[in-house]
């Protein structure tokens, strides 16, 4: 299985990048948001994060600019309802943050206004993916204090979800001992 494809980006339509790769062109399909950024990196070098889609009838390539874009659409996969193309749409009317944000808040409205999601699919996509979706957070994390770690495994055995944890332990004053954050927390 292909995880990612470098090398040099030749067209850009409506729906879908070539990349030539050592002399090989391959077509893959892109979110709409994606694309419109692609139109100024034509002759450039480029990384695209790929799925490969198998069907009786076709052998698809899904492209994606980051590693969390790509995890968030086989995230959406995983729901009742939603396919490769859906999910596609979906990264196409909003970020993977953006998307990962409205999933643990449960804002199905929010999530219906975006392309080819309806009530009922926003829902079960709520249902089936709430705290189960990780934020890659590029930044450098606050981790001062050693007891941060084990604050965070203490919460995430007792049950709380791990991104809800996340926020919670790094907001936390930096010399706090471990029994005081686990009991804020």
């Amino acid at each position: 299985m292909m995880a990612y494809l470098q090398g040099q980006l030749l067209e850009v339509t409506n729906d879908s990048a070539v990349l030539d790769v050592q002399g090989v062109g391959y077509e893959t399909l892109c979110s709409a948001r994606f694309l419109e950024e692609l139109h100024s990196r034509i002759g450039q070098k480029l990384r695209l994060w790929i799925y490969t889609h198998v069907r009786e009838d076709a052998l698809q390539l899904f492209g994606f600019e980051t590693r969390q874009e790509k995890d968030v659409f086989l995230s959406l996969l995983k729901v009742n309802g939603v396919g490769p193309k859906s999910a596609l749409s979906v990264l196409s009317g909003a970020t993977s943050d953006k998307i990962i944000s409205l999933i643990e808040a449960g804002d199905a409205k929010a999530l219906s206004a975006l392309p080819k999601i309806g009530k009922k699919t926003a829902e079960q996509i709520i249902l089936t993916l709430q705290g189960q979706l990780v934020r890659v957070d590029e930044g450098p994390k606050k981790r001062l204090n050693p007891n941060f770690e084990q604050i965070h495994f203490a919460l995430v055995n007792l049950g709380f979800k791990p991104q809800n944890v996340e926020d919670f332990v790094l907001n936390l004053p930096d010399a706090i001992a471990v029994e005081e954050g686990v009991r804020r927390g």
